[in-house]
């Protein structure tokens, strides 16, 4: 972290769920070079010339969070994880607006790990923000792994305590979700 200790943190945290909204704004000195990491992350996968830089998709990210009401977020890696899920929205609106002015040239982003035998290992943002929707209604577990592993950078361990359940049923729910993730993906390609 970056100058700030987890207690300290944690008590902006609890200050921000309590409508301190200047709380949210020590809180991010605190937590932005974890956030840069994390939208590097996320940019590096997609296409090459991205106009959306990393300091970008952070501040677009935190504009969100404030205008948004205060939510119940339990600790740092909770609030990452959100970040993460704000920054997955920002890059699928992005991609929404860029194929409607380019008809059909929405963002690709490539799933290094996540699909790593895909096609050329680059997917449509569009469609797997799709297949996401679609995972999460038929398992919300393997579709939070897949935001907090894939779009939120976070490790094994850091996604399993977020969500509260064992490093094991994480790495199970990864693999899962990965491969219903390549399939659904492959289909609405060719589709």
């Amino acid at each position: 972290m970056n100058g700030g200790t987890p207690r300290r943190v944690t008590e902006l945290l609890v200050q921000w769920r309590k409508g301190d909204k200047e709380a949210l704004q020590a809180l991010l000195p605190l937590v932005y070079g974890e956030l840069r990491r994390i939208a590097r992350r996320r940019l590096q996968g997609e296409r090459p010339h991205h106009t959306l830089q990393s300091t970008d998709l952070v501040h677009e990210a935190y504009l969100r969070l404030v205008k948004s009401p205060p939510q119940e977020v339990e600790n740092r890696l909770h609030f990452l994880a959100i970040a993460s899920q704000l920054m997955r929205e920002i890059l699928v609106d992005y991609g929404r607006k860029r194929r409607a002015s380019k008809r059909g040239g929405g963002c690709k982003i490539t799933l290094n790990e996540a699909l790593a035998s895909a096609p050329n290992n680059e997917m449509d943002v569009l469609i797997l923000d799709e297949a996401l929707t679609s995972l999460s209604k038929l398992d919300a577990q393997q579709a939070r792994v897949v935001e907090l592993r894939f779009f939120g950078g976070l490790s094994i361990e850091e996604s399993s305590e977020v969500l509260g359940i064992s490093p094991a049923t994480v790495k199970r729910d990864w693999v899962t979700a990965r491969a219903w993730l390549k399939r659904e993906m492959e289909g609405a390609a060719h589709a």
